[in-house]
């Protein structure tokens, strides 16, 4: 969306309302405020994010993300499920229960969800269930995920996975990644890079 309004001289224009970007931390609440009132996923993610992280001016609210990524994740969102885990498992804001963060990650990661794939990777790795941890990162890998082929080549390097296992996750991972190769998308990353 973004270099779609760049390509039509909308640059410096919200791609969704047509009003200017905002330029103040205050403007940008109130723009993600009314998206997140109409169920904006991203928005409502965003949201949360600040809330969690006391990003654009927000004291961290934990307890307040939490509820923002609970009512995504209610409503279908497989990042905020992801998320919903990891708080879970970690014990932050909720209370702590890795049977239901594993659950959850299971939900997601069977739906395509490359880091809750992921996920259960490293809980499988902890646990010492290296061989299902190594099944998890590479079907993560070849979802195009990046820090699970590096965790296949460290399990490598351990012993843990063979030269096949290794070279099959670096192919289908490069495989994953030219499947999403454009010319927009590269020349949006370069605009991107240009603008931070």
């Amino acid at each position: 969306c973004t270099y779609a309004s760049y390509q039509r001289g909308m640059g410096d224009t919200c791609a969704f309302c047509r009003a200017p970007m905002p330029d103040s931390d205050a403007a940008i609440l109130a723009q993600l405020r009314k998206r997140v009132d109409i169920k904006d996923p991203d928005a409502t993610f965003i949201l949360a994010k600040a809330y969690y992280y006391g990003g654009f001016g927000l004291q961290q609210d934990i307890p307040r993300a939490v509820q923002l990524w609970m009512e995504m994740a209610r409503l279908g969102d497989m990042d905020a499920q992801s998320r919903i885990g990891f708080l879970y498992f970690k014990g932050e804001g909720v209370e702590k229960d890795v049977a239901r963060a594993i659950r959850l990650w299971q939900h997601t990661a069977i739906q395509g969800h490359p880091q809750s794939r992921h996920a259960l990777g490293a809980h499988e790795d902890d646990i010492g269930n290296h061989g299902l941890a190594v099944q998890h990162w590479m079907i993560s890998a070849k979802m195009g995920l990046e820090l699970s082929l590096i965790e296949i080549k460290l399990m490598f390097m351990k012993g843990h996975a063979t030269k096949a296992q290794y070279t099959d996750a670096l192919r289908g991972y490069q495989t994953a990644l030219e499947e999403t190769k454009s010319p927009q998308r590269e020349e949006a990353v370069a605009i991107l890079d240009k603008s931070h």
